[in-house]
């Protein structure tokens, strides 16, 4: 190449960078700390797909900007404030939630049906839409309705000690992740289309391993995504998919599992909600937020939001009761006594054992699902103490795992003390410390009926078993998954002897 080209090249690279270093200047220029940024990047390797660790990069910035109280990060050029103050996120969350009361917006449509279906999630709908679509589904996670699905939880749970019980008679240890898993998957399966996988049983039933590669994105669907957000025109403009392929089988499951619910047959669980409220006639409106993709993104919705995050929840609990023995055995007292005042593992007495309780709660603060919770500005806002303004489209992020982790807030943070989540205790836990299921109008929806599914299980299992942490295996390995969860890396396993009656 001749001179000119050189200079041009050299020109071309200067300015490029240039414009990177100004779009990176974005939260210097209004008094909110910043960590380096990669020219382009920013901080997307740290803290999105590239890192299975991230927890680890937002808590290096929890430490060192611990008294702002916030900073300020970049995706690739799309500035985020992460901030932690409680008293701000009260406003974010619950006081000021008129102005945010948006999560991130996903363009995921390039014409084809499976994107379509995926931006009629609940949790991708915004604005109008969103609202509209949360108070027809809110009715369908009540006590009430939950309750009814309980005899299904049941038998999903007595499926899953029953086969923990055989593994660990012909194995002297148990991967109880992949058990969590599949018992998990079973219950979804049951709770939200009526349908029997029983994959405990069969390895290699076709419900389950559909869920799995769902689960499990190639590099070059990641990739796909990665580019998308950054040049979306050709991917419109091709039509190619973004959702590998499994969206069409889950689709088709679910349109099968409508037709047969229209033809009469009814089974109480949550398609059946999901029915129900489309054709309330006090509600005619219903119908026209219910279309038939809707209805399918919801039920699709139920496996994505609690598959992985139910079993992660049962893994670790499972994990801290195997080695904090005294824990274990102060649970163990607790159900039994339960089942002696209601003679079985009821709904209600499910709902009264308050250690239980307290060992979910205690957990899911060591090991929330998710690594923060996101919001996006839609009014004009000047955050509260502060005088820095948010602007419509200005995306905020709090850090769970860091205020979970807090000494401020809890003392001996790491360690396992399900006390501090006893009802004469609860007083002493500093508002929006824990927040498991995110907070305000926009937390998870489904809530009750995780705890409820982890509940069933947990009690059932320590019932029938002693639970230890097999030898080699006492830390456990952690990561983050592409949609933001995090989840074991490696399996759980436990050993498990039968418990003296």
């Amino acid at each position: 190449m001749g001179v000119e080209t050189w200079v041009l090249v050299a020109t071309v690279a200067v300015l490029a960078w240039l414009y990177s270093k100004w779009r990176h200047s974005y939260w210097s220029s209004r008094g909110v700390p910043s960590p380096p940024a990669l020219p382009f990047l920013g901080h997307y390797h740290k803290a999105y797909f590239m890192n299975k660790t991230s927890w680890v990069f937002y808590n290096e910035m929890y430490k060192k900007f611990r008294d702002a109280s916030m900073f300020g990060m970049y995706e690739v050029w799309n500035p985020i404030l992460v901030l932690w103050d409680p008293e701000i996120m009260k406003h974010i969350f619950i006081k000021d939630f008129d102005h945010f009361t948006d999560r991130r917006t996903f363009e995921l449509d390039t014409g084809n049906e499976r994107e379509q279906m995926i931006m009629e999630m609940l949790t991708l709908k915004n604005g109008a839409a969103w609202k509209s679509l949360r108070a027809i589904m809110t009715p369908t996670f009540t006590s009430g309705k939950i309750k009814s699905m309980f005899p299904l939880v049941c038998d999903k749970a007595d499926a899953l000690v029953k086969f923990s019980m055989k593994q660990a008679a012909e194995n002297p240890h148990v991967d109880m992740k992949n058990n969590f898993g599949r018992f998990t998957m079973d219950t979804i399966a049951s709770c939200a289309f009526g349908i029997e996988c029983n994959s405990l049983v069969d390895k290699n039933a076709e419900f389950p391993r559909k869920a799995e590669k769902f689960f499990t994105p190639s590099f070059t669907a990641i990739m796909k995504i990665m580019l998308y957000s950054v040049m979306p025109k050709p991917f419109k403009f091709f039509r190619v998919h973004l959702n590998p392929p499994e969206v069409d089988f889950f689709m088709d499951v679910i349109r099968k599992t409508v037709a047969a619910r229209q033809g009469g047959e009814k089974r109480g669980d949550f398609l059946d909600l999901l029915l129900e409220a489309r054709d309330d006639p006090d509600n005619p409106n219903n119908k026209q937020v219910l279309g038939e993709l809707t209805i399918v993104a919801q039920s699709l919705l139920f496996i994505i939001a609690g598959y992985r995050t139910t079993a992660a929840l049962l893994s670790f609990s499972s994990f801290l009761l195997a080695k904090n023995k005294d824990q274990q055995h102060r649970l163990r007292d607790e159900l039994r006594q339960m089942v002696a005042e209601h003679g079985d593992i009821t709904y209600q007495a499910i709902m009264e054992a308050k250690l239980l309780d307290a060992c979910l709660q205690e957990t899911l603060r060591l090991y929330p699902s998710g690594l923060v919770l996101e919001r996006s500005c839609t009014k004009t806002i000047k955050l509260p103490g502060t005088d820095l303004t948010l602007k419509p489209g200005d995306l905020v992020e709090v850090p769970v795992w860091c205020l979970h982790h807090d000494p401020r807030y809890w003392p001996d943070p790491e360690a396992f003390i399900p006390d501090r989540f006893l009802p004469e205790n609860k007083g002493n836990i500093h508002p929006f410390t824990h927040m498991p299921f995110g907070m305000g109008p926009r937390n998870c929806i489904a809530m009750r009926f995780a705890l409820l599914e982890t509940k069933v299980a947990l009690a059932k299992l320590l019932l029938k078993a002693e639970l230890e942490v097999a030898p080699g295996h006492e830390e456990v390995a952690l990561e983050t998954g592409v949609n933001g969860f995090i989840r074991p890396k490696d399996g759980i396993i436990l050993s498990m002897k039968p418990v003296k009656e």
